[in-house]
């Protein structure tokens, strides 16, 4: 038919040498030199791990490291890899391994984990006590520092500088080689100064918003609720009042404190954000600034690398 004709003559067309060394590459190669990709098989456990090493969550080979930030209030982690970084947080409550239950229960075993915390010696024991029963893993336990990862710390006491406050440092010496300044918003508000060339120079802490307005509550008469609308100053209710004026408060005062470094450090000086309540006091700073709300995790994912 002219089908075969037509598929007859494209063969006749090919020289005859040519077609000859054709048939003797397949005689001496034998069948195995078939090409193999008509056909692609999958088994459902391979196909389900890499799906999975995707979203951090696999078994493969690629598996993910965990960070975990346990502060004061709040538990927060980052699941990190090459293309990869989740991050979620939560509100500690007084049920640790339930909660932890809840929410690591389908994760599967990382690569590595990396635990900075500066909450109660009891939680951070239940936490490393759920890690090493569920995945049978020993967390890296980071400490303050000397000096670590191009920052220098100028603390009297080195030791004590609290841990979250070291690795914010070390993540904001990994976004920035200037001059920076970290405000940390969490239930301390922590104003940290760094040097261009790393050095940590020292800071200020005093209370967030959270334990300004209980300290109203625990220690008046007339205050019972500080649930209150903090848009504005010229409040019309106590419960506003106190909302307002511990957020615009706070404000102030990391403000003039972010003067006050800027003096010694230069206009240049980059100014960081971080914590829980980070979103609340951007909106009141006149400042400059650069929101990282994962900073402190920034920081654990580069230390992890060196690990």
């Amino acid at each position: 038919d002219d089908n075969f004709a037509g598929s007859k003559k494209r063969h006749m067309d090919v020289p005859i040498a040519e077609r000859r060394m054709q048939i003797g590459r397949v005689l001496r190669a034998g069948p195995q030199s078939a090409p193999r990709v008509a056909r692609m098989t999958i088994s459902p456990q391979k196909k389900t791990s890499a799906q999975s090493t995707t979203v951090g969550r696999g078994p493969g080979k690629d598996r993910v490291n965990l960070l975990i930030d346990l502060g004061n209030s709040r538990l927060k982690w980052a699941q990190h890899a090459p293309g990869i970084w989740r991050t979620e947080a939560v509100l500690v409550d007084a049920e640790m391994l339930s909660l932890l239950d809840r929410l690591w229960r389908d994760m599967v075993a990382p690569q590595k984990i990396v635990l900075c915390s500066v909450s109660t010696p009891e939680r951070t024991h239940a936490l490393e006590n759920w890690i090493q029963a569920r995945w049978s893993i020993a967390p890296r336990i980071v400490r303050t520092q000397t000096e670590q990862l191009g920052v220098r710390n100028r603390y009297r006491q080195p030791e004590q500088l609290g841990v979250d406050r070291w690795v914010a440092l070390i993540g904001a010496r990994g976004l920035t080689t200037s001059a920076a300044c970290v405000v940390d918003c969490g239930t301390a508000v922590t104003v940290d100064a760094l040097s261009a060339d790393g050095e940590f120079l020292g800071g200020a802490v005093f209370p967030g918003l959270r334990l300004l307005r209980a300290s109203l509550v625990q220690g008046t008469a007339g205050i019972t609720a500080t649930e209150g609308d903090a848009s504005d100053c010229l409040a019309l209710a106590t419960t506003d009042g106190v909302a307002a004026g511990t957020l615009f408060g706070l404000a102030g005062a990391v403000e003039r404190l972010i003067d006050e470094y800027r003096r010694s450090l230069g206009e240049t000086m980059r100014v960081f954000l971080t914590g829980g309540d980070a979103p609340a006091l951007a909106a009141r700073l006149r400042t400059a600034h650069t929101p990282v709300l994962d900073l402190v995790l920034k920081g654990l994912a580069r230390i992890a690398d060196t690990l």
